[in-house]
Order: structure tokens, then sequence, then C-alpha cells
């Protein structure tokens, strides 16, 4: 799965990641939103949060596939997002109800992953996943969401 998923992604960049425009980009994101929703059972809901270009350590809301959320902007620290922000470090929550950072978007989700984009030494922003199943992040997801975000950084900004 994870080969033909990496695969389709690189498709999507060589589509978009010559053109460096920010509509380019947002469409980039969202195909790859849009190719884990439909290629992976257990993800929910599949977006990215963006460092803010006019506010320091501000996360805002880009792509994504699922329901509406209310988080359209997370400080950084704040919540799972928040803190892959702060630490830039990838996080798994396997069971968010025991999570105290948690920021709930939904009843529904059970586990979740944040993983970092990075453009050498700058952050650029996260793909954040949420799932209506406990324990639903596997290894494999993991190294495929951040593998997926590593040519992110290095393809598409």
């Amino acid at each position: 799965m994870s080969e033909k998923i990496l695969a389709e992604v690189d498709e999507i960049l060589n589509k978009y990641a010559p053109e460096t425009s920010t509509h380019a980009q947002t469409q980039a994101l969202q195909a790859i939103c849009d190719l884990l929703d439909r290629e992976v059972d257990v993800f929910d809901w599949t977006g990215f949060y963006l460092a803010s270009n006019t506010e320091e350590r501000m996360l805002e809301l880009g792509p994504f596939t699922g329901e509406p959320t209310d988080h359209t902007r997370i400080p950084f620290g704040t919540g799972i997002c928040g803190q892959a922000a702060d630490t830039l470090e990838t996080f798994v929550v396997q069971d968010v109800s025991q999570a105290s950072n948690y920021l709930a978007c939904s009843v529904d989700v059970k586990s979740e992953i944040v993983v970092p984009i990075m453009k050498g030494d700058r952050f650029i922003g996260e793909l954040d996943i949420d799932s209506h199943t406990k324990d639903a992040i596997t290894p494999e997801l993991q190294e495929l969401c951040e593998e997926i975000c590593r040519r992110l950084g290095e393809r598409l900004f």
C-alpha cells in the first residue's frame, strides 16, 4: 500500500511542484488529502496546518478532507498540532481520551498523528490525521506520513 501511495504522491508533486504559486501548493496538498482519505481506511480526517505568514507561532488550517473543524487557527504549543509545531517532532496518539492536551475536533476521533513538514531548518506546516479507530496509527502508517512530509518539504515548498 505504501509504495502505491508514495508513487501517487510523486505524480502529484511532479504535476504541481514545478510551480511555486500558493495556488499550486494548495492544489497539491488537497490532492494528497484526497489520496490518503481514499487509500487508507482508518484515516477519517486528513488535513494540513500551515505556519502563518502573518503571525509568529500560529498554525492556520489549509486543505483538508473530512468534516469541517472549528480549529482553523492553533497557537504553537496548544493541542497535539501545536505541540508538534513547537517541538518539530511527530506525535502519535493512539487514544486521544488519554491525551491531556488534545483539542477535540469530533467525539468520533479516537487516534491522531501529526507530522511536521520542514524545508531545511524551517518549519512549513504539518500533516494532521484523525482516525475514528483507536490504535489506528501503525508504524507503517507513521513511516508513510513522515515520508510524504519529507517529500513535501523537499519538493513543494
